[in-house]
């Protein structure tokens, strides 16, 4: 290739891949979010500065064995530190949102038995402000996996009915802290698949199972995912009780959960396997929506776990029938091919298995889509429109945010930024899942914003750092953030934004011409 076409390329992919979806195809601001999404531990690090007391995951990834390369959340982004250049980034890109948590041992080191530590607080306080300057939303995760890790020693955490005191006080200090400039909460992230990493699979902190899921020191598969869910969907109503109560009205406010969203597709066109996409859908996101706005637990879940599935008691059911939610919230990433476990042979399905099913990427030989950077996520665009129909038909079409979507590369430690800026196959899959996405809202499925997962390449879980999705690299040597092709692709797709923003909840901030 010439020197002058080669310098073409970049541009040539940008505006290929941008010729696809239109900013125009969807509501104007204020009546659509357009944002990026990171968590606490993933990109924050300074794990023992400012008074934070110790998480789950900074105890559990300091253990041997735990993360894919022996890596930790210990410095992550450094986003403590560069909070203020990656604000700046984002003003850059023409988002009017965020999506960021709250580490919650930033606010409550000790939980509910210490005190409130004024320098977390500051330091949110520090992030909301310059969000607010620069006309971008703060939308608030309140829980996004890290949890004080005194009390997983006291009480054992979430298969204590303990926690729902624990997470309704955290809450409320949220509320009351940040709520005057916070319009948008989230009170968990992921619950329905943190409940079977933590206690089915033992792959997330505590680390927790039993055969034929895993070889853990302690724990019961059957059980313990089901007793976890059950507390995680108390505490959320106990914070949305709190917030209605004492707080919504005179904030304006909204509040909703985020959960993980898979589609499903038949293996076989069968009656069995058809059941079995069913099956494996009611113990996805229904499993925890369900009885959020709907007062109950499918009833697919309740055949297949039997006593294992804890009941709610009458006051449990008045509370979850008052507090609903005012929007969900969906991260999807990948589709997948289902088949029938109960009348065929399979083997043990670590997401999908309690379902009596296994998920495929594969039928005849061709893969259910292109392969990503990590074996989990395909790409699979037409699943976005099939997700959210689905959800709007079954929860009578309730305001729905994307919260997450986005694209990984393989990392490792040899690779530089040059081997990933040209990232045409991150620019690709969210054309293509916006594309989808638009298709549904052109239907009259009430979708109200779009986050890019994510805003920076971060620590990602127990893959460490050998995953990158951001829009920006992280040289996590030494900091420095550099912008990938999808970036200035995502600030051309958002371009012909107004110069005034108003946020969605009526009041009106002036973008900064910087």
């Amino acid at each position: 290739m010439a020197p002058k076409a080669a310098s073409l390329w970049p541009l040539l992919v940008l505006f290929s891949c941008a010729s696809a979806i239109h900013r125009s195809q969807f509501p104007p601001p204020p009546d659509f979010l357009f944002g990026t999404s990171t968590s606490a531990y993933q990109i924050e690090g300074a794990y023992l500065e400012g008074k934070k007391g110790l998480s789950n995951w900074d105890v559990y990834t300091h253990k041997q064995g735990t993360i894919k390369d022996g890596s930790n959340g210990d410095v992550a982004a450094d986003h403590y530190h560069r909070y203020m250049e990656d604000i700046e980034l984002m003003h850059s890109l023409g988002v009017n949102s965020y999506r960021f948590s709250i580490a919650w041992t930033r606010i409550l080191p000790r939980g509910r038995f210490g005190d409130v530590n004024p320098d977390g607080v500051a330091f949110y306080n520090a992030i909301i402000d310059a969000l607010v300057q620069k006309g971008i939303q703060p939308f608030v995760t309140i829980f996004h996996y890290d949890i004080p890790h005194e009390l997983e020693e006291r009480y054992g955490a979430w298969l204590s009915p303990e926690i729902q005191k624990d997470f309704g006080y955290f809450a409320e200090v949220c509320f009351k802290m940040f709520g005057d400039r916070v319009k948008f909460w989230v009170t968990m992230n992921e619950p329905n698949l943190l409940a079977k990493f933590s206690y089915m699979d033992g792959w997330y902190p505590p680390g927790r199972c039993s055969k034929p899921f895993g070889k853990c020191a302690y724990g019961n598969s059957s059980i313990e995912p089901y007793i976890a869910g059950h507390n995680m969907i108390l505490s959320h109503v106990n914070a949305v009780s709190i917030y209605r109560k004492n707080y919504q009205e005179k904030q304006g406010g909204y509040i909703g959960i985020s959960v993980y969203t898979r589609w499903y597709e038949p293996l076989r066109n069968s009656t069995i396997d058809q059941l079995a996409v069913e099956r494996a859908i009611s113990f996805n996101v229904p499993w925890f929506l369900d009885p959020i706005i709907v007062g109950d637990y499918p009833l697919e879940m309740r055949r297949i776990l039997g006593s294992n599935l804890p009941q709610f008691t009458l006051k449990q059911r008045k509370k979850l029938r008052v507090t609903k939610l005012d929007f969900i919230g969906l991260n999807h990433y990948s589709t997948w091919y289902v088949k029938d476990c109960i009348f065929s042979p399979c083997e043990l399905d670590p997401v999908d298995g309690d379902a009596r099913v296994v998920s495929l990427a594969e039928r005849d030989g061709v893969l259910i889509g292109k392969e990503t950077g990590v074996s989990f996520i395909y790409d699979v665009p037409h699943g976005m429109e099939e997700v959210v129909v689905y959800y709007k038909q079954r929860y009578n079409n309730t305001a729905t945010y994307i919260t997450e979507n986005g694209y990984p590369q393989a990392s490792d430690i040899s690779m530089t930024a040059n081997d990933f800026t040209s990232d045409k196959g991150r620019i690709d899959f969210i054309s293509g899942y916006l594309k989808f996405l638009a298709s549904a809202i052109r239907k009259g499925v009430d979708i109200r914003g779009y986050f890019v997962w994510s805003l920076l390449d971060n620590f990602e879980w127990t893959s460490g750092y050998t995953a990158r999705f951001g829009l920006y690299h992280v040289d996590f040597k030494t900091q420095k953030r550099t912008p990938k092709l999808s970036a200035e692709w995502y600030r051309k797709f958002l371009q012909g934004s107004l110069v005034t923003r108003k946020f969605q909840d009526g009041s009106q901030q002036q973008r900064n011409s910087s």
